[in-house]
């Protein structure tokens, strides 16, 4: 603890670890809340298109064609994943991650939010 006080680079590494963090936050909860509203009208479109008996009729083209709604919102779905929404949705945890890597060199680690944490020095016999 005494040498967390001592190095003020420290106190200012973790606090902009910290903001960045924070900062992430918002834009994070916004995708997590885009993904969710558009996974759920993409399952709610395939329960629909799933228990339609014309589904079973039709070509799958058809099918489709009948089920815009559907179409619509799993063509979203895909798109969003291959615009990288999967990341962006775990952004925070993913720097959090990164930066451990990096302070477990220096006997150090952090919380999710950004806080370090100092392990105790091994002791050398």
């Amino acid at each position: 603890y005494s040498l967390y006080i001592s190095f003020p680079d420290l106190k200012a590494f973790e606090r902009r670890l910290t903001e960045y963090i924070a900062c992430l936050q918002p834009a994070t909860g916004r995708w997590r809340m885009i993904l969710i509203v558009v996974s759920v009208c993409t399952a709610t479109g395939a329960w629909n298109w799933l228990i339609d008996p014309e589904t079973q009729k039709v070509s799958f083209f058809t099918s489709l064609w009948n089920h815009p709604f559907f179409t619509i919102s799993c063509i979203t779905l895909i798109g969003l994943f291959f615009a990288g929404i999967h990341k962006r949705v775990v952004a925070p945890s993913i720097i959090a991650a990164r930066c451990r890597t990096v302070l477990a060199e220096y006997n150090m680690s952090c919380d999710d939010t950004g806080k370090l944490i100092l392990k105790p020095r091994p002791h050398v016999q």
